[in-house]
């Protein structure tokens, strides 16, 4: 159909979106019934980008069965220079290369094909505005859906995509997938049929000549303004003037096809069962040496376009009636032929497929290659077609069951994979196969629900199955660091030393460097220190190129055991460079885990600002992967921040939602940082009782194995609470923990916190040489330790220590301790601060006065409140009404104002 302009308005909305797109990003999505003129508008839209210097990547999806993975993707990727990717990394090279080929010489995923389109399209946005131009978007194959759905989400800068939809009445929405980052951003219209005026044009531009006003005027009527409609209504009436013309457009289509010469319609047949027919195919697949000139009469007569040797139908309805009006034997016949034409794994296997009602040895054994070639291209909701097709076909075994489901869990629907493996080992007897079984469904239950499910799983399955020494490695490997998680240390432990003498045995190097980490893990979370030549073997052994869950990577592991002793700055530029690597393959999945790692480092590092950036990305990736472990992760993360931040508000929800999440997905380790935030909340409000009470749990446990931060974030806070109430006995042990194991393993972490913790403790006992001594350790551990809100909670404990007794330094130091607290941005913290700063020492009223009451009734002079003097002398309000009370007793006095009128004096 020409592209007359009779659409103004609609062509108007056109203009707009593009003034926007080379601007910033924006989607318009086309909709309408078959025939209505979207691919018109479509094409119009092209055409005015280019007028505006838009790079424009176009492609259109095909309604063929025998379509491949990527096919819409390649059709985007084809005009493009090589060497717009001739330097990405590695694995988007790889990806890109056989989306263009169709074949897969080495495995990708689709993740690294997504990755790859966004790196290409980010590189063309550096010359300028791109858009991209889908047509029939319900038709994409999923991969290609894939990889669009996944750059569109990313969409930044002056980049466009337009696409149109055919809409039926009570149909789903086809394009509900097609996100921007902004809502807002995606524009849609529906055309409407056009008045009598525009189809008038419409049709005489397409017929080459006017019809009788009459005549127009029953094309309108009987189209409804379809302009498709229309046209085929009135080469129908220019043709049979004597004849009823059919009542709907697919009768028309039909009665239309049906003038054609039966060779003529053989050839077009060949060419409807094509996803991207060619001339060469077409007459490969028809045998007839007249092939070429019938595809010339059926373009003659508008049915097909030749462009060089591409065939394309001049409407998907007449390719859709092409191939509804051949008989099912003629089907079978035509796809039993191509399938000997046709070389490509997918779509032979797809021919094969449809030229058969049954499945005969042949076609299972090419749909399982096909679904190997489509998933070591990257293409697993191909490859879940493909194996579906085979069961489907009788070819449904336990074996291939268990595959579907693998694919469908690769392809982001963990939901289908759980039910179709639960529904397949209920009716599996035990043994290696329902183990590999039960450990995809263990995997599949950790993204969706947590460790608590999945160890379950895996420890079923390694008691009863007898798995084969390969899988029995990746179990056991899989199963330690998910036993650890749930609380269950000392058979991780054992498991952990299992898997490496299975790896050892085995000698496979990528199980060994995942078994070799984890036991190093597990190591240093017990509180044994790095186990630097297991760590070193396991680096040295790591397999990059292979996939590996994130969490049972040797460079992660090394990653946060460097952030685990403090060397933050280090370890967060690991985590980069391993980042870094994720975008690279598309690991979305794996990207959330080493975000939160770096929310936890910028937070130890009092960087909040880089921090709260990183949160929203792990907020925005756990909605996008949904499941109950990503969300946990997201909501720990902003607990964390909002109790830094002190926004109390939002702090204790978020704090007991991110509790509950953590018990839910069954991580005993996330729920005892939640409760550790909650501690440093109500530390940081002066709550100490409630300090105590929050930290139970952790503080009810017989030992504490391990003081590193991540374990022990909790014991400062402890310490103190349990001090300001008088039971620094309790206190101690906590303090000497820290200190002990800090020497012993040379950890700054420890050392600066444990001799702040004696600190207190020391004051607490009147022994104040002791506590500044001690403080002043601290912070002399400070220097080694990049953690600027710790050095500042200290210096600010080394302050009031001074100013208790009279030193003048102290000013110096807690004004030193505000200004920190004040850029970091702890406002509870910094009001802590100047509670001190306002707090003057003075000449004391009498010598009967203990140290503690001499400075609580400096503090009640000043005005302050009993809550004020607790929150700055560290200790009860309890304990400040009774020093109150010997003071009043020893002075003789009974009023504050007399406090106020003798301490003036």
């Amino acid at each position: 159909m020409a592209g007359t302009s009779t659409r103004p308005g609609e062509e108007a909305v056109v203009d707009e979106f593009l003034r926007t797109a080379g601007r910033a990003p924006s989607a318009l999505v086309i909709e309408g019934e078959p025939g209505i003129g979207k691919t018109t508008l479509w094409l119009t839209a092209q055409q005015r980008a280019r007028g505006r210097d838009f790079r424009v990547l176009a492609c259109r999806a095909s309604a063929a069965e025998s379509v491949s993975a990527y096919t819409a993707l390649a059709e985007l990727l084809a005009g493009i220079d090589p060497l717009v990717w001739a330097d990405l990394p590695a694995p988007q090279q790889v990806a890109v290369d056989q989306v263009l080929s169709g074949t897969a010489a080495s495995a990708t995923d689709q993740r690294a094909v997504a990755a790859a389109f966004l790196s290409i399209v980010e590189r063309l946005l550096d010359d300028g505005p791109v858009l991209l131009a889908v047509d029939d978007l319900q038709w994409l194959d999923p991969s290609s859906r894939h990889a669009i759905g996944y750059v569109a989400r990313r969409f930044h800068g002056p980049v466009g995509l337009v696409a149109t939809v055919r809409t039926h009445l009570g149909s789903s929405d086809a394009s509900s997938w097609l996100n921007l980052p902004r809502p807002e951003w995606v524009q849609r219209i529906t055309l409407r049929s056009l008045p009598s005026r525009a189809l008038q044009a419409v049709v005489a531009e397409n017929l080459g000549r006017p019809l009788p006003r009459a005549t127009l005027a029953r094309v309108h009527e009987m189209s409804g303004g379809n302009p498709f409609y229309a046209i085929e209504l009135a080469r129908a009436l220019v043709e049979r003037t004597d004849r009823e013309l059919p009542g709907t457009l697919t009768e028309l289509v039909h009665v239309r096809l049906g003038y054609l010469e039966p060779e003529v319609r053989v050839v077009l047949l060949a060419a409807a069962a094509l996803a991207v027919p060619t001339v060469d195919q077409v007459a490969a697949a028809t045998t007839h040496e007249r092939a070429v000139e019938l595809l010339e009469i059926a373009e003659s007569k508008g049915i097909v376009a030749i462009e060089g040797n591409r065939i394309r139908f001049t409407h998907p309805l007449l390719a859709a009636g092409v191939y509804a009006d051949a008989t099912p034997a003629q089907r079978r016949a035509v796809h039993a032929r191509l399938a000997d034409i046709v070389t490509e794994p997918e779509p032979r296997a797809r021919h094969l497929a449809l030229s058969t009602s049954a499945g005969d040895p042949e076609t299972l054994r090419a749909l399982d290659d096909a679904a190997d070639s489509a998933h070591n291209r990257g293409a697993p909701v191909a490859a879940v077609e493909l194996v579906a097709l085979a069961i489907e076909l009788g070819g449904d075994t336990a074996e291939r069951r268990i595959r579907l489901a693998s694919l469908h869990f690769d392809g982001g629907d963990p939901g289908r994979a759980r039910t179709l493996l639960e529904s397949t080992i209920a009716d599996m007897s035990p043994g290696p196969l329902r183990a590999e079984a039960l450990h995809t469904l263990a995997i599949v239950r950790f993204i969706e629900d947590g460790y608590l499910e999945a160890s379950q799983l895996l420890q079923r399955a390694l008691a009863e199955d007898d798995p084969d020494p390969a899988l029995r490695t990746r179990m056991l490997t899989s199963s330690a660091h998910a036993l650890f998680n749930i609380g269950e240390p000392e058979t991780a432990w054992r498991q952990a030393e299992a898997a490496v003498a299975a790896a050892e045995q085995l000698g496979d190097r990528g199980l060994l460097s995942r078994a070799l980490g984890v036991r190093a893990m597990l190591r240093f979370l017990r509180g044994d220190g790095l186990d630097e030549p297991d760590l070193q073997r396991a680096l040295d052994l790591e397999d990059h190129a292979t996939f590996t869950p994130i969490v049972l990577r040797a460079s992660v592991v090394h990653a946060l055991m460097l952030m685990w002793t403090g060397d933050l700055d280090h370890a967060y530029d690991r985590m980069r460079t391993i980042r870094r690597r994720c975008i690279d393959k598309g690991e979305e999945g794996e990207l959330i885990f080493i975000d939160f790692q770096g929310v936890m480092n910028r937070i130890w590092r009092a960087d909040f600002a880089e921090a709260e950036q990183l949160a929203a990305e792990v907020t925005e990736l756990s909605r996008q992967l949904g499941g109950e472990f990503p969300a946990m992760l997201g909501q720990v993360c902003r607990a964390w921040l909002a109790v830094f931040r002190g926004r109390q508000d939002d702090a204790r929800p978020a704090v007991a939602d991110g509790i509950d999440a953590s018990k839910r997905v069954g991580s005993a380790w996330h729920e005892d940082w939640t409760l550790t935030a909650l501690g440093f909340l109500e530390t940081s409000l002066g709550n100490h009782e409630a300090v105590v009470t929050s930290l139970e749990p952790l503080l009810s446990r017989p030992e504490f194995g391990s003081t590193e931060i991540f374990a022990a974030s909790f014991i400062p806070d402890a310490v103190e609470a349990l001090v300001v109430l008088g039971r620094a006995d309790e206190a101690e042990p906590l303090a000497d923990a820290l200190e002990r194991n800090g020497r012993r393993l040379d950890r700054p972490w420890m050392l600066a916190v444990g001799a702040r913790c004696r600190a207190l403790v020391l004051a607490a006992r009147d022994d104040h040489i002791g506590a500044l001594t001690a403080a002043e350790q601290a912070m002399a551990h400070h220097d080694r330790l990049p953690m600027p809100f710790e050095r500042a909670r200290t210096e600010l404990l080394l302050g009031d220590l001074h100013r208790r007794r009279r030193k003048p330094k102290a000013s110096k130091l807690l004004r030193s301790a505000l200004r920190t607290f004040e850029e970091l941005g702890t406002p509870l913290w910094a009001a802590r601060a100047r509670a001190l700063l306002r707090a003057e020492p003075v000449a004391p009223a009498s010598g009967e006065l203990t140290a503690t009451e001499q400075r609580a009734a400096e503090l009640a002079a000043s005005g302050m409140t009993n809550r004020d003097i607790a929150a700055a002398l560290l200790i009860s309000s309890k304990t400040v009404e009774a020093a109150l009370a010997r003071v009043y007793r020893k002075l003789h006095i009974h009023s504050r104002a007399e406090l106020g009128r003798l301490m003036s004096e």
